[in-house]
């Protein structure tokens, strides 16, 4: 990545990571939207998936019925299974119209006056992305979690039981100290996920190189790192352009072990402070 990358890096400078201008014809290239629309579209779709991952895992080993929990765990490997280009033509084709319809056309006209709500709404945008994202990474954090809590020893949660707690209290101050060293690391996980994801972000984030910009909204057509590549590599016609791609491989590559090195020192430091607060 740096050998193919030298010839951007040199030529664009520090100036690539700051600048919101990427045109081919003058052969001048910034990453600023494709960085800012990775880290935003990862970010939120993983802060979304976070408690609904774990309210499923607590409902998964706490409260369901045998039956319910048989059903359910083979309807989260299959969300896990799937393609991520059949998550990609679901969201274009499906959803893409309802969520403009019932979704973004309602918000726009209630709250389009705030400029991270304005419209038109596209359908395809960087909120359709955030959602077919999440709907991605929630089976990972679920499955990791659901094994994490299903380990919590039972003499722990009979002792806490049997001092009068109740079920969520079991769970709130049991289960989750218990597996949180686990969790963390499937919240990275999935993070990771959601960072590398391509086909289906290419095929419903717009792929438009002008978000964020001036008066930006969450309902604009927008782009990552990953889209921007899979949308332009085979199509470059000068080194420079195809330079400029793979150093945006090479940034994906740093922003990805920055955030695995960070969650690594965070998990080190849980595990030396013990399993309980």
């Amino acid at each position: 990545l740096v050998d193919r990358s030298w010839l951007g890096v040199t030529t664009n400078g520090l100036g690539f990571l700051l600048s919101f201008n990427w045109n081919v014809m003058e052969e001048v290239y910034g990453a600023a939207p494709a960085i800012l629309g990775t880290a935003f579209v990862a970010a939120v779709a993983t802060l979304i998936a976070i408690p609904i991952s774990l309210g499923i895992s607590i409902y998964f080993t706490e409260s369901a019925p045998r039956k319910t929990r048989f059903y359910l765990s083979i309807f989260i490997d299959l969300l896990a299974a799937i393609p991520s280009v059949i998550y990609g033509i679901w969201g274009l084709w499906i959803i893409a119209p309802l969520f403009k319809t019932y979704f973004q056309q309602p918000i726009v006209g209630a709250l389009g006056f705030i400029p991270l709500f304005a419209g038109p709404a596209y359908g395809i945008s960087v909120s359709l992305a955030v959602l077919v994202l999440t709907i991605m990474v929630i089976p990972i954090i679920t499955s990791l979690t659901t094994e994490l809590l299903s380990r919590t020893p039972t003499s722990l949660k009979e002792g806490m039981t049997s001092l009068g707690a109740t079920k969520w209290e079991t769970v709130r101050h049991v289960g989750v100290p218990f597996a949180k060293l686990g969790i963390s690391a499937a919240i990275i996980l999935g993070l990771g996920r959601a960072f590398g994801e391509t086909m289906a972000v290419t095929m419903v984030i717009g792929n438009s190189y002008l978000w964020p910009g001036e008066g930006t909204s969450i309902f604009y057509p927008g782009t990552t790192i990953t889209s921007k590549i899979a949308s332009e590599l085979y199509e470059a016609f000068s080194p420079l352009q195809m330079s400029s791609l793979i150093e945006l491989a090479l940034i994906l590559m740093i922003i990805s072990l920055i955030i695995n090195i960070t969650s690594r020192f965070i998990m080190n430091r849980i595990a030396k402070r013990g399993i309980y607060q």
